[in-house]
């Protein structure tokens, strides 16, 4: 009857275990709160962990069943190059919406990073992360 998160008598809590992970999606795109970031753009770079069954599709072996992870990186991309924003958190939640308007999808971890922020000390990378269910 599904896989359980908890143990309450009398009450079975599904918990999709299985999951789509897509990592290190590049993007050119405009955001950042100073104007040259919203002029010259710079990279950032997504992961995306989307949490589903994925036992249909397994036992159909029917594309239909699943998230085709092709079309989400695709539309991941999109959510993150279209319109500037000032903040990478503002930009998660935009591609977290974009996961969820999925079916199938229980839950999504996203993180952006901006790795050529502009801080003033030498860094290896700058992301944020944020999780969401249904």
């Amino acid at each position: 009857m599904g896989r359980c998160a908890y143990w309450n008598p009398g009450i079975r809590v599904p918990v999709a275990k299985d999951r789509i992970t897509l990592t290190g999606l590049r993007v050119h795109a405009n955001h950042g709160v100073f104007d040259f970031e919203r002029e010259q753009g710079q990279p950032f770079i997504v992961d995306v962990t989307a949490w589903l069954d994925l036992s249909p599709a397994a036992l159909s072996d029917d594309l239909a069943q699943t998230v085709h992870y092709g079309e989400l990186a695709e539309e991941v991309v999109a959510a993150v190059a279209s319109e500037p924003v000032d903040l990478i958190e503002t930009v998660a939640e935009r591609v977290a919406q974009v996961v969820l308007a999925h079916k199938p999808v229980d839950r999504v971890e996203v993180t952006v990073h901006k790795p050529e922020a502009p801080i003033s000390v030498p860094f290896a990378d700058v992301a944020v992360t944020i999780e969401r269910t249904r």
